[in-house]
């Protein structure tokens, strides 16, 4: 009787069939709700795409800044809210409630993007005896440091004052740079080396051209005129970067940033904007990238020191940083100001003085230095030629070198850790420390040859000699290097050879898979930044770039300060599995956080009662619930409106089937008004290539299952109603297609299984995609989960990039030609019918591999041999 009623209830309560006038109006409704399906569609798309870049950059670890984040949380939050628009307006606004966790999702995003350091000292200009480590926040690591030294350590070190991260940071805000800058890298490719190397020069243009505030010049100006009163007279200045950050035990900075000697004051004010500018130099924004360095965490102070008349200077290593059990104090020196020693532009001499007292030098090597950096009044700083006589002497004696490593050991107890220390002796023989930083240090590599080794590569040396920079043994081509204008052209993994250890080519060390230079030094800024990247790299190499020739292929072996001719494979002693330099970066870092509230899918099953709005917890979230009800307001339609033109028909192949198809446009060869379609009149694409698939192999039944198999069903259709079969669902019993000529949406729901399949594919290769998505099983999670492995190794074999969430499996390959994305439809199909109730056997590692050979062997003789055979 219940059931009598409920038939009468419907037969009254069906809308008649729609007269020729309603069914154009229909038609037109229809129309318009497939074209907000195609670009709801679309929408989804790139939100998927721009997910998968970001992804793969968390995956591959290659550079990127926060341009990169910046750029795509745009795209995918711009992407989402075309989606939910078209989903506004194919539904009429059912599913409007998906806009508060949207709303909600971004919000957050936000935040994390927009979170930045503010200064939180006012000051704008900090004399030098006020200055400690307590202030690297205000002055950055280098001036904290020199002050550290001054007021704590007291040791001698030139007057100054620091122009502080506040007054960056409002000269920055009071011409609103950073918008600018901002908006110009994220319309920039940073990959793309020709042009990040005209955004830096734009940049830095757009720094030196602004004016900064009238009250800021003014302070600089009264802070310069003090240091004279303090000086006692006109003085000239060193004005240097001191960035934050710069000067870290993690990132030296060296070299990356501006910094002028024997500034004037009259343009003291122009330098100051240089150094800011030189934020944004070429290797300046590279080092960054390369090191995960967020751009909004870098303010630039600039310290502001009086020069010193230096008649020798250079940089000391308190420790040897290739041999952390070396104790010895490592003194580099040359005649002039210490600019020649950390340029790398003349070779310089070495001292090295051993801790046990009496300290005395345990080695020297005096090298020929033919020039010499000096401050002239008018000229600046001049490279003058040295006489015969003092190119062979040493630019200091034992005593001095001695007095130096006493310092640089007291400078490191003080600090607890090895340092890396910048000095100049004046001509009245005064000692100034210029800078100090944290040494980094490696192991000792050993190295073991075998005889038969040896022997090759006495046959095949091509170079010998120069300094042990970084140990370590690369092959590659070479590529010699001669301008900063060919740096675009350099390969990757590319040997690079220079004349002169430049800081410069610090921008390609992730692309150099070893270094050599003709001139250079151990203490050089190139040096630092290649320990800091960890690349094999030989300095003083004579005539290194006379005999090699860009694309030779050779082989570097560093720690024997060897050149080979050829690729020869040189064993090395295992070093401790490092880290890519870009995980763990505040950028990484950054990216990492941003897509917990992107990437992870939570809503799996639609037919759980918790696929809800507000159960959306990522933006994933959000596209898979509004592509699933775009597809059941697509299905609803001609139900909705009793209008069988554009309502499901039933599949006839050979006899009625469970199969039911939608056309949305030109699925078609010709519109039927049967309740059938039959096989032969679709025109879809994709959906035939998927059909035949499914048919290629008779399926031969569910597998035979053992007592536990059969429980595990009973278990989980006791416990979990939903996965009935015959629980009523939109899909329980039933297989839906959507279609048009280039396009197929499959839902299916075979037994305790779903899978739906999505295909847009034509000659357009570029738009071409398929989606794949599988869950379910009737057997215990962990046999479910073995079976989503099972499969997602067979389709990684064909391409697909997949991922797996518990018994959630997720596929999608894209921008194939279309017989290649033809060949995988057929896979799928074949996968969806035979990959059915596996789950059951998936604890007997036997039957596993016998089904795995039965569909490699099915799919390689059958489901594509019948493609190539008619092809």
């Amino acid at each position: 009787m219940k059931k009598l009623i409920e038939f009468l209830k419907d037969f009254f309560q069906k809308k008649p069939p729609a007269d020729s006038i309603d069914a154009e109006t229909l038609r037109a409704a229809f129309k318009e709700r497939y074209h907000h399906f195609k670009m709801l569609l679309n929408a989804n798309n790139s939100a998927l795409e721009t997910m998968t870049e970001i992804e793969q950059a968390l995956q591959n670890r290659r550079p990127f800044g926060m341009s990169f984040i910046k750029s795509n949380c745009i795209s995918v939050t711009v992407s989402l809210l075309r989606l939910l628009k078209n989903l506004e307006q194919l539904s009429d606004g059912k599913y409007n409630k998906l806009y508060a966790p949207f709303d909600e999702i971004c919000n957050t995003i936000r935040g994390l993007i927009e979170q930045k350091k503010e200064a939180q000292d006012e000051r704008l200009i900090i004399p030098l005896t006020a200055i400690d480590r307590t202030r690297a926040d205000l002055v950055g690591s280098k001036m904290a440091n020199l002050g550290e030294i001054l007021n704590l350590v007291k040791l001698k070190v030139p007057a100054g004052f620091s122009i502080t991260a506040r007054a960056y940071e409002y000269f920055m805000s009071y011409n609103d740079l950073q918008t600018e800058i901002d908006r110009r890298f994220v319309s920039t490719d940073i990959t793309d080396m020709e042009a990040l190397y005209a955004l830096s020069l734009d940049i830095q243009a757009l720094i030196t051209e602004a004016p900064l505030p009238e009250d800021l010049e003014n302070e600089i100006h009264r802070a310069y005129s003090d240091l004279e009163q303090e000086m006692g007279g006109s003085l000239s200045v060193a004005l240097r970067s001191s960035a934050m950050g710069e000067d870290s035990a993690a990132n030296s900075f060296a070299g990356q940033y501006r910094s002028e000697l024997n500034v004037r004051q009259k343009d003291l004010i122009a330098t100051y904007k240089d150094i800011v500018a030189s934020k944004y130099g070429f290797t300046a924004i590279t080092y960054r990238l390369n090191k995960g360095i967020r751009d909004e965490d870098i303010f630039m102070s600039v310290g502001c020191i009086a020069m010193v008349d230096a008649r020798s200077g250079g940089v000391m290593y308190t420790r040897n940083p290739l041999d952390s059990g070396d104790s010895s104090v490592f003194i580099n020196s040359a005649w002039g100001l210490p600019k020649a020693v950390v340029d790398g532009s003349v070779d310089c001499d070495l001292f090295v003085v051993g801790r046990h007292q009496p300290m005395q030098v345990s080695y020297r090597d005096i090298k020929e230095k033919k020039s010499q950096f000096l401050c002239y009044a008018e000229d600046g700083v001049c490279q003058l030629e040295l006489t015969e006589e003092d190119r062979k002497e040493p630019s200091v004696n034992d005593e001095e070198a001695v007095a130096l490593a006493t310092l640089a050991v007291r400078i490191e107890q003080y600090y607890g850790s090895p340092q890396d220390v910048e000095w100049a002796i004046d001509r009245n023989g005064t000692l100034f420390i210029l800078q100090c930083r944290p040494l980094q240090q490696t192991e000792a590599l050993k190295m073991n040859y075998p005889e038969e080794l040896i022997q090759k590569t006495r046959e095949n040396v091509l170079a010998s000699g120069g300094t042990n920079i970084f140990p370590g043994v690369a092959g590659g081509e070479v590529f010699i290097i001669n301008s900063p204008d060919e740096m675009v052209n350099f390969p990757k993994n590319g040997i690079l050879v220079a004349r002169q250890a430049l800081p410069v080519w610090a921008s390609l060390l992730n692309k150099a898979s070893a270094v050599l230079t003709e001139h250079g030094t151990f203490a050089g800024h190139l040096a630092n930044v290649a320990r800091e990247f960890k690349v094999p790299a030989i300095f003083g190499l004579k005539d290194i770039a006379d005999i090699l020739h860009t694309g030779d292929l050779i082989t570097v072996d560093s720690s024997l300060l060897s050149v080979y001719k050829g690729k020869i494979d040189i064993p090395i002693q295992d070093r401790e599995t490092e880290k890519d330099i870009i995980e763990g970066s505040p950028v990484y870092n950054m990216l990492l956080e941003v897509s917990k509230f992107i990437i992870p899918l939570y809503l799996l099953d639609p037919y759980s009662p918790d696929f809800k709005p507000e159960n959306c917890k990522t933006l994933h979230d959000i596209t898979r619930f509004a592509h699933e009800k775009s597809v059941h307001e697509m299905f609803n339609f001609g139900k909705e409106h009793n209008f069988s033109e554009r309502s499901s028909k039933q599949l006839f192949y050979k006899v009625p089937m469970q199969w039911w198809i939608l056309n949305l446009d030109d699925g078609l060869k010709e519109e039927s008004r049967e309740k059938y379609i039959r096989l032969e009149n679709i025109a879809s694409i994709p959906m035939m290539a998927l059909w035949e698939g499914i048919i290629a192999v008779p399926w031969d039944g569910p597998p035979a299952i053992d007592g536990k198999g059969m429980a595990a069903v009973m278990f989980q259709s006791t416990a979990n109603r939903s996965l009935e079969p015959a629980m009523k669902s939109a899909y329980t019993e039933r297989n839906y297609f959507m279609i048009s000529k280039n396009f197929c949406s499959f839902t299916s729901r075979l037994g305790y299984h779903f899978s739906i399949v999505e295909a847009l594919v034509s000659n357009r290769t570029a738009e071409n995609y398929i989606s794949f998505r599988f869950k379910g099983g009737a057997a215990d999670s962990q046999r479910r989960i073995r079976r989503i492995k099972f499969i997602a190794d067979i389709l990684t074999g064909y391409s697909f990039r997949v991922e797996l969430r518990e018994d959630n499996l997720v596929a999608r390959v894209e921008g194939y030609e279309m017989d290649y994305m033809l060949e995988r439809l057929n896979i799928l199909g074949y996968l969806i019918m035979h990959t059915r109730q596996l789950d059951m056997i998936m604890s007997n590692e036997s039957v596993i591999r016998y089904y795995r050979a039965k569909i490699d062997k099915d799919i390689q003789t059958v489901v594509l041999a019948k493609k190539a055979s008619a092809s």
